[in-house]
């Protein structure tokens, strides 16, 4: 592989995981409705972030997913 290429595969690395890691740690709160409602949801649909999302105003797929994922992983219980 030359030169260029390497550089642009190493650019285009570093630069997606700045972007998932400054998406990842930004906290996402919730109301108590909101928050059973989401799990009562979840339950019933499983990851189906959009389906999920459409009955919280407001609230888009990528913010119910990110604060299911910090709600219920081990690594933001501390």
């Amino acid at each position: 592989m030359d030169k260029r290429r390497w550089n642009q595969r190493k650019t285009t690395k570093s630069s997606c995981s700045e972007e998932v890691t400054s998406v990842e740690w930004k906290v996402v709160l919730m109301s108590e409705e909101e928050e059973e409602l989401i799990f009562r949801m979840y339950k019933l649909v499983g990851d189906r972030w959009a389906l999920i999302a459409g009955r919280i105003p407001g609230r888009t797929p990528e913010v119910i997913e990110r604060y299911w994922l910090m709600k219920h992983s081990l690594f933001f219980r501390g």
